[in-house]
């Protein structure tokens, strides 16, 4: 039997509650040896995930906590976790929210509120493993962004300015954090047949070959393909990558 990718290592992954990218990036993390924490708003989602998890005798701490807020549950989870199994060896910042509207109809509210979960719950993350990982002398931190970071599209200015973030504070981290053996990646998922793909076949009545035709390949891929991308990342595999863009969209951005 070949080695598992991930053995012993202790992994948090941020909104794992939905069963699209989250659950499936924490279920190959634990199906590839590690310990995995969970943690998103919904108690029921985690719970699902944590079931599908341990199926299959994998290791599932569930830690309920909104992750946009600086002063609220966030602060409890590493302590939790390093209480429970030690340091922490991964984080996945996957927690995300999307959303369609003409940046003349956007709010200043419903901007904040992307920008919050987006973007400021991704620097909330990274800055709560840093000490860990630096005291200890490595780790992986892998930030979800989006094709959306790298690329305008109509109707989505909060989505896109957030994922354009995450993107930018990737890099930075990852030049701060290379001294102390830490790896920073984001990861640039196109169209993934999430629930977040439901608005966008919305927006486009409805019409599920309207939003192929922006992929060359000509289909929508599946959440566990940008789980195995993560997996790489997360392991000693990619371990000369760090402040670099990987992009899982079918071509989508191939043309820029």
């Amino acid at each position: 039997m070949s080695k598992r990718l991930c053995a012993g290592q202790v992994a948090l992954v941020t909104g794992a509650s939905q069963g699209g990218t989250g659950t499936a990036i924490a279920i190959r993390l634990a199906a590839e040896g590690a310990k995995v924490a969970i943690t998103a708003r919904s108690v029921d989602g985690l719970e699902s995930t944590r079931a599908r998890i341990t199926e299959f005798g994998g290791e599932c701490l569930v830690l309920p906590a909104d992750l946009s807020d600086p002063h609220g549950d966030r602060t409890e989870l590493v302590p939790r976790i390093e209480a429970t199994w030690g340091p922490i060896d991964i984080l996945v910042n996957n927690a995300g929210v999307f959303l369609i509207m003409p940046m003349s109809m956007t709010s200043v509210e419903e901007y904040m509120r992307v920008v919050r979960i987006n973007q400021v719950g991704t620097f909330l993350g990274m800055r709560a493993v840093t000490e860990t990982m630096v005291v200890q002398g490595s780790g992986s931190i892998v930030n979800i962004s989006s094709v959306a970071g790298l690329r305008g599209s109509q109707g989505t200015v909060a989505y896109t300015a957030s994922k354009f973030a995450v993107r930018g504070m990737t890099k930075v981290a990852a030049l701060e954090l290379a001294p102390f053996g830490v790896r920073v990646n984001s990861v640039h998922p196109g169209l993934i047949d999430t629930a977040m793909l439901g608005q966008l076949r919305e927006a486009a009545g409805g019409n599920e070959d309207l939003v192929k035709a922006r992929v060359p390949t000509g289909r929508v891929a599946a959440a566990d393909e940008v789980a195995q991308l993560v997996l790489y990342l997360a392991s000693d595999e990619s371990g000369y990558s760090t402040g670099a863009e990987f992009v899982v969209d079918g071509g989508m951005t191939a043309q820029f």
